[in-house]
């Protein structure tokens, strides 16, 4: 058939084969492989040893503390601290995901058991689920079995220990000691009804840059209109900048307001929420801006091309990624910064939680906004003159 001797037809399908290669990767290549590892959890160990009626000690704490931190089936990287005022702020400060409590008096809690006055034997698992919800969901199920496990172990020994001495266990002893310790969840900075399970700040950078990226094309073509219509370069340059930030900052406003009104997120920083999307945004449109001044539309494809590369990674804790996608793409995507950013703001307190990622930003958005302004002086091919026909001369 004469359709399969036509070059474009196998042109097409290469091509369309590269795109489902470049998207698949930008799509897939960085989630379908992402697993936890090196989790960062703080672990405090308050935990005195306590005295068995046979005279020996015993020192819960001790042992969950060597079980955990020398157990490699765990995602999670220890951090021994000395308090839990001093894990609470570690967990203000976004170093750890989690926390587990060992309190003072668990090995009391332990031996009372089997007393006639028992006392509840309670570690405490805290998780941040405004840092990462995927990654403190991973915390809270993982130490919440490594209790269960330490609990079955310390209730088999602690039995043979009483059966050894009375060659009898009574029944509500071992019934107490089925269960003997209790876990106590507790979740801080959480993110509030209608987040996406604290997703909320990677899709609204998302929306942003799409916003951004729509402004950065409308000013672009209109700053080509105006110079065909006889405007200077510089001043048809000069102008996008300026329009730019005032159109993100009234679509940033919007976005915010209908995030709330339409879908019911609860933002409990709403007006430092749209200050930061404004900051984000308009880091964004320079970007744009800038490449769309430089290039030209061939501009469009690194711009789509780094929206989708960086996507799937915006709602990912950073220990869940390849060592390839980290360094790669995550480490330097304006948007990575952005939706940190965002989630600081969030759920970290406003405005005064954002240190680096803000400053990171104000460069990135200075840099493309001199990149930007520095189009005007760019070298522009003059437009052809219309040659005189013949019958003119």
């Amino acid at each position: 058939m004469a359709i399969f001797k036509q070059k474009m037809l196998w042109l097409g399908t290469l091509i369309v084969l590269a795109v489902l290669v470049i998207f698949g990767a930008a799509m897939m290549g960085s989630v379908l492989g992402a697993k936890p590892k090196e989790v960062p959890v703080a672990l405090v160990v308050l935990d005195k040893p306590a005295e068995l009626p046979g005279g020996d000690s015993l020192a819960v704490g001790e042992m969950l503390k060597q079980k955990l931190t020398s157990n490699t089936q765990l995602p999670i990287a220890w951090t021994v601290v000395g308090s839990e005022a001093e894990a609470r702020a570690g967990l203000d400060d976004r170093k750890y995901y989690g926390a587990l409590i060992v309190p003072e008096n668990l090995s009391a809690g332990i031996v009372s058991l089997t007393s006639a006055s028992p006392q509840p034997a309670t570690v405490k698992i805290v998780s941040n689920d405004g840092l990462n919800t995927q990654a403190a969901t991973v915390v809270k199920q993982g130490l919440g079995q490594a209790m269960k496990l330490a609990g079955a172990e310390l209730s088999k020994t602690m039995i043979e220990r009483i059966g050894a001495q009375t060659q009898q266990v009574p029944v509500s002893v071992a019934e107490a000691l089925l269960s003997p310790i209790v876990v106590q969840d507790e979740a801080v900075h959480a993110v509030g009804a209608n987040n996406a399970t604290g997703n909320a700040p990677g899709l609204l950078t998302q929306i942003m840059w799409m916003g951004s990226l729509v402004t950065a094309l409308i000013l672009f073509f209109a700053a080509g209109g105006a110079m065909k219509a006889g405007a200077r370069r510089l001043s048809a340059v000069v102008w996008q900048p300026v329009m730019g930030v005032i159109i993100v900052g009234v679509a940033s406003g919007f976005l915010v307001w209908m995030a709330s009104s339409w879908y019911g997120m609860e933002l409990a920083q709403a007006t430092q929420t749209w200050l930061f999307l404004w900051l984000a945004g308009s880091v964004f449109y320079m970007i744009q801006s800038a490449l769309l001044n430089w290039i030209g539309m061939p501009a469009m494809a690194i711009l789509v091309l780094l929206m989708f590369f960086s996507m799937p990674m915006l709602n990912m804790a950073p220990e869940f990624l390849s060592a390839a996608a980290h360094d790669w793409i995550y480490a330097w995507t304006p948007l990575r910064f952005a939706a940190v950013g965002m989630r600081e703001v969030m759920y970290f307190g406003g405005l005064e939680a954002v240190s680096a990622n803000a400053a990171v930003l104000w460069c990135v958005g200075g840099g493309f906004f001199l990149l930007l302004i520095a189009a005007a002086w760019k070298r522009v091919k003059p437009l052809a003159q219309p040659q005189p026909s013949i019958e003119a001369a």
